[in-house]
């Protein structure tokens, strides 16, 4: 009888717009092949490049609430005029098949999650200082100054919550921080919260070493 595969971990990452969230998260999954990503649901129009399927899955603002009534996301929420939501079905697929699922989403939906998920792994991705974020945002060249402007202000709202992440990236050195967030990861299989079964197996078969004393 084969090995039930261990579930994989589900892990979520945030951060200000422009901390570089995506092209770390694609770096991660280009150099280590058991993530998966959760691709979130959106009634934002694509940008250039973007793949419906692939980058998000872009929907009608009443195709959204369709699928927020008929209990489809694991979380969403309202950012900049737009919805967000994770699609709950291909998460717990990856993740019985024992892929690590890396949710990238917004502070308000990380947070719905974590009282869903307390297992889950959670990551606060930062640049290296507020000059930084600012010149990432303006040399995207995708939004106009009035946006980058709303995105700033919103990362001053949003830094008040990144002490409820268990743990902070500052993204400086893309290649570095890629290797930090892999090990980070990785050490979280090894933790004893996922190996209590195992633990109480282990524990209940030497206690027996008891018995045997007795007789």
């Amino acid at each position: 009888m084969a090995e039930k595969k261990e579930r994989g971990l589900l892990v979520v990452i945030s951060g200000f717009s422009g901390a570089g969230k995506g092209t770390l998260i694609r770096e991660l999954m280009h150099r280590y092949p058991n993530y998966r990503l959760s691709v979130s649901a959106t009634t934002r129009a694509p940008r250039a490049g973007e793949e419906d399927g692939r980058d998000y899955f872009f929907v009608s603002r009443d195709r959204f609430e369709e699928m927020i009534a008929q209990s489809e996301l694991i979380e969403y929420a309202s950012y900049v005029g737009n919805y967000y939501g994770t699609p709950k079905a291909y998460v717990e697929k990856m993740l019985d098949a024992g892929h690590d699922v890396i949710l990238e989403i917004e502070i308000q939906g990380a947070l719905k999650v974590k009282d869903i998920f307390p297992e889950a792994v959670f990551v606060f991705v930062a640049p290296p200082n507020a000059e930084s974020l600012e010149q990432r945002l303006t040399g995207r060249g995708t939004e106009s100054k009035e946006q980058v402007l709303a995105r700033l202000k919103r990362a001053a709202e949003e830094s008040r919550w990144m002490s409820d992440y268990e743990y902070l990236l500052v993204n400086d050195d893309l290649s570095e921080t890629v290797e930090n967030l892999h090990a980070l990861l990785k050490s979280q299989h090894f933790s004893m919260g996922r190996h209590r079964a195992f633990t109480e197996e282990l524990g209940a078969a030497l206690n027996r070493f008891y018995s045997e004393e007795e007789k």
